[in-house]
């Protein structure tokens, strides 16, 4: 017998029986991997699925219109007959008018108004109903209940609570206090406070509830290191709760803000503008430019002046923010 033909020991089998084996149980281990890779990758497309729903109605009900605003706004419209080119003759027009002024210095003072005036008031309630106790579970629940509200149903309340005569709510309450009767949304003078009032009334809970949730993440051992080195409620709400909540109040000042320059709902409910145009604001103005007077394109200028003030007051607030945190 050769040497070439000489049968293999035991030992010499084992080895070469286990390479393969070992070759063969890597090669499992690598292909396992391999596939729980293209698994993985695989299912990206997962997460896009469940918000195609919601994707497809934006893009059909908001991004699409959005999109025609902008070109309506640079043409003269005109339903079944076809759009003409103007250019920028519909902005000059309506940058030039005395209504379209008074209505963004209106749509101002109404941002301005319930925006600070429903952050004070939600970090005042935030401070009163912070806790975990059944009780103040319950209370946030029912001050809560003004933004699930929709806001047709409170703009109507508030209508019937600004009566004019003696016999009103609001007229009663303020004569507790010597007072006189207000005509509150039937008085120039009065309306857009009274609105303003409204907006507060509405935007308060949900500034509310974003302040608690700020509250929860800053640290408890600053306001026990403050107790003991004597800090009063005062001094710890300066130097260790607002500290604390410069992120959220940043972010509820722009929610505010945008919420402010896009008031529409209450304005066109309680007033639609009135008396004599003291509560005209942009929205309920390109409302009237564009379903009421059929200047379509007059009112997609003002439609895209008012997304142009909202973008640039979002990025001048991130960048302040990011500057203050570098």
């Amino acid at each position: 017998m050769s040497i070439r033909e000489a049968p293999l020991t035991a030992s010499e089998e084992a080895v070469s029986d286990g390479e393969p084996r070992r070759r063969s149980a890597g090669q499992a281990v690598h292909s396992g991997g391999g596939r729980k890779r293209a698994a993985r990758s695989g299912q990206w497309w997962v997460p896009w699925l469940f918000l195609a729903p919601a994707l497809i109605l934006f893009l059909y009900f908001k991004f699409i219109p959005m999109a025609q605003a902008m070109v309506m706004s640079v043409q003269d419209v005109q339903p079944y007959l076809g759009n003409t080119w103007v250019g920028t003759a519909n902005y000059t027009e309506i940058l030039s008018s005395q209504g379209f002024r008074s209505a963004t210095w209106n749509t101002i003072v109404l941002a301005i108004g319930t925006t600070f005036g429903s952050m004070a008031l939600g970090f005042g309630l935030a401070l009163l109903v912070e806790g975990q106790t059944r009780k103040l579970s319950f209370i946030r629940s029912a001050a809560f209940l003004p933004v699930v509200v929709p806001m047709a149903v409170v703009a109507e309340l508030w209508r019937i609570m600004y009566h004019p005569t003696s016999d009103g709510l609001m007229n009663q309450v303020i004569g507790l206090v010597g007072l006189g009767p207000s005509g509150f949304i039937n008085h120039p003078d009065t309306s857009l406070a009274s609105i303003v009032v409204t907006g507060i009334w509405r935007g308060a809970p949900y500034d509310m509830m974003i302040f608690l949730a700020g509250l929860a993440g800053i640290d408890r051992g600053l306001y026990e290191a403050a107790t003991v080195d004597g800090a009063s409620t005062r001094q710890r709400i300066l130097h260790v709760t607002l500290p604390g909540l410069r992120a959220v109040f940043a972010i509820l000042f722009v929610l505010a803000a945008v919420r402010g320059f896009r008031s529409f709902t209450e304005v066109f409910l309680l007033t639609n503008g009135g008396p004599n145009g003291s509560t005209e604001v942009v929205m309920t103005l390109i409302y009237k430019l564009g379903l009421e007077q059929n200047r379509l394109g007059v009112g997609s200028a003002g439609a895209v002046l008012l997304f142009a003030a909202t973008l640039v007051l979002t990025v001048c607030v991130q960048l302040l923010r990011r500057r203050r945190t570098a």
